[in-house]
This record gives structure tokens, sequence and C-alpha cells, in this order.
């Protein structure tokens, strides 16, 4: 009688641990199911959050049925309760076990924006407060405050910023991109200085930078950079002014509608390259890698003067006798495309560019 009750004991408690185990067993493998979303969830983790304080707000938030068998999987799996703070994202697809890795992985969320070739600061400053879930810092600052903030007090900050493609989180800041673009600028313009050609009319990097932006400026057409800057280092090597309309825009700031006359020619700016000699006193805005390139190793061409086509191209000549013939073909009185620079009526037209 006592062996029949043992054994019945011994199947009872077998069955019940074998129960157990399939329920434990169950649930740990519920984590794996896929949580169906309408759309993504942004899911904020603040530092210094818990692994439990976690899986709770999960568990509120409709992600898992019972926060027991993450805070199991917790236990079986130590490394799975390092998590990260950040905001991340889920989409619908994921299980509860990929978000979980997901945070551990700290793969928090990312926006991003976009600095352009041929943008000037101030556009620069307009994309980042319009920028989505980045810590406005800078807003109300002057650039000469935000200068001194990314290292570089008592700077000017045209052309100072590399256009890219930046990506952030949720924790960065307006200041945090700025530094990051600045600091990125520094390296390639260190760079390409480096690996200059020699005979360049430029005492500094900075006066490479300066001529890069107008070479930003002036074409839109990449295989044309260099033969845009070989005319301008051509210029100044002659001890000819460089005449390009993009300075003349610059210079003349909320001013500029659309078009320059030969009014805005005669005026004088510090920017106003038919009236300066040489360079202008700062970049006119952000070049990419390829026009500093350009800037420091143009063409061995002999053109000294180029005029738009209207397709986005330009007709270089090497005479001014060629390039007023262009011009008549091409753009006579037209001066609406700031890559375009037609040679002025009087005494100017001599020695236009571009």
């Amino acid at each position: 009688m006592f062996k029949k009750l043992l054994l019945a004991c011994v199947c009872v408690a077998v069955l019940a641990s074998a129960g157990t185990g399939l329920w434990v067993w169950q649930g740990l493998q519920g984590l794996k199911k896929p949580v169906i979303l309408e759309e993504p969830l942004l899911f904020d983790v603040p530092q210094g959050s818990s692994f439990i304080e976690v899986v709770g707000r999960l568990e509120a938030e409709g992600l898992v049925s019972d926060r027991l068998w993450l805070r199991l999987y917790g236990r079986l799996e130590p490394g799975q309760t390092r998590i990260k703070a950040g905001q991340y994202e889920f989409l619908s697809g994921m299980s509860p076990r990929d978000m979980i890795g997901t945070m551990v992985s700290g793969d928090t969320k990312h926006w991003y924006v976009q600095f352009i070739e041929g943008w000037t600061f101030k556009d620069v400053r307009a994309a980042l407060a319009q920028a989505e879930r980045l810590q406005k810092v800078t807003g109300q600052w002057t650039s000469e405050q935000i200068m001194a903030a990314v290292g570089a007090e008592g700077e000017h900050p045209e052309g100072r910023f590399f256009p890219d493609t930046y990506a952030f989180t949720s924790s960065e800041s307006d200041l945090d991109l700025l530094k990051r673009a600045f600091n990125r600028m520094e390296t390639v313009l260190a760079e390409e200085w480096e690996a200059r050609e020699e005979g360049l009319p430029y005492d500094t990097a900075y006066e490479a930078l300066i001529m890069a932006s107008i070479v930003e400026r002036e074409t839109g057409a990449p295989h044309e950079r260099d033969q845009v800057a070989g005319v301008f280092v051509r210029r100044l090597q002659k001890g000819m002014r460089l005449q390009t309309d993009p300075t003349v825009i610059y210079g003349m700031g909320d001013s500029y509608q659309g078009r320059i006359g030969r009014k805005d020619l005669r005026t004088y700016t510090p920017y106003n390259t038919y009236r300066i000699n040489g360079l202008p006193p700062t970049p006119i805005a952000l070049p990419g890698r390829e026009s500093i390139h350009a800037a420091l190793h143009p063409d061995d061409g002999d053109a000294l003067y180029f005029v738009a086509r209207g397709d986005g191209t330009h007709k270089f000549s090497r005479t001014l006798s060629e390039h007023q013939k262009a011009v008549r073909e091409f753009q006579l009185n037209r001066r609406d495309d700031y890559r375009s620079s037609p040679a002025p009526q009087g005494n100017d037209a001599d020695e236009d560019a571009g």
C-alpha cells in the first residue's frame, strides 16, 4: 500500500514539474513572438533606469503581456539586463527580446540634418532650428558666441562648417552638431592643404578655403571645378581682379533680390571683387571637399574668363575678345544667374572673369 502511495506521489510530482517546465518554456518562448504595432513607437530610457523599471514600462506600453517572463529572462541571461539610456524606435514585428537586445546594444534612434554645399552659415542655423528632436542650445546665440563655443573665438563663421549629412540622437544639441561640422572642416582642410600643389597664390589654408567657397558658388558642374579654380588662380597670379558675381551677391546681403545690375557692381563692399583686389575677407559659403581640392589643384590651362552657357556648364576663354564673343552668344545683358558673369558694359569689361 505504501509503495503504491509513494509511486503515485512521485508521478504527481513529475507531472507537476513537467507542467511547470512547459509553462515556463512557453512563457519564455512568447518573448520571441513579434509585437504588432500600428506605427513605430519611440521608447525613452532615462539615464539611471534599472532593468526592472524598463520591463515595467514595456508591460505598461503593452509590448509584453507579463513582466514576469522578462524578469525571468533577465535572471537566465544577466548580460541582457545591461540596458543603455537613450531613445529607441520599436518597429512592428519586433519581439520583446528584440527590443531588449536593441536597448542593450545602445542602438538608439537617430535623426538627420543636412548641411548642403554652397549654403551660408545663416542657412545652417535655419536648418538646425527646424530639425526635430534636436536640442536647441544656440537659438539665441550670436555668431561670435557660437564660434567661441566651437573653439574658434573671434573668427568668422562663414565657410567653417563642413557640408554633410549629420546623424544625431535626441540627447544631442545643435551645438554638438556644429562642433562636429567645424572639426570635420578643420580636418578636411588640413588634409587637402598638406597635399596642395606648389606655386599657388595662397599664404594660408584659410585663403584656399575662401577660394574654394567661390568655386562652390560659381559652378554646379563637378567636372568644371578645377577649371573655374584655374581661372581665378591665374587672375590672382597676374594681379587681375577676380570679378565674380557670387562675391558681389554675398556682399549685398538681404538687399539681393535675384538680380544684380551695374550699380551693384560699382558699389563697394569688402566682398565686391569688381572693386577689391585679391580675395574677399572670408569665405562666402560652405565648400565641399571637391571644391577645396579644386582650389588646391587648379587646372593648368590658360583660360582667364568664363561665361555660363545656360545649361549648368560654362564656356571658358583665353582672351577678352573670345570672352566677349561668348558673352554675346550665351548671356548678353543677363545677370539673373549668379553662376554666370558676362562682361559688364563700360570700363570694367576688360577684366571680367566669369
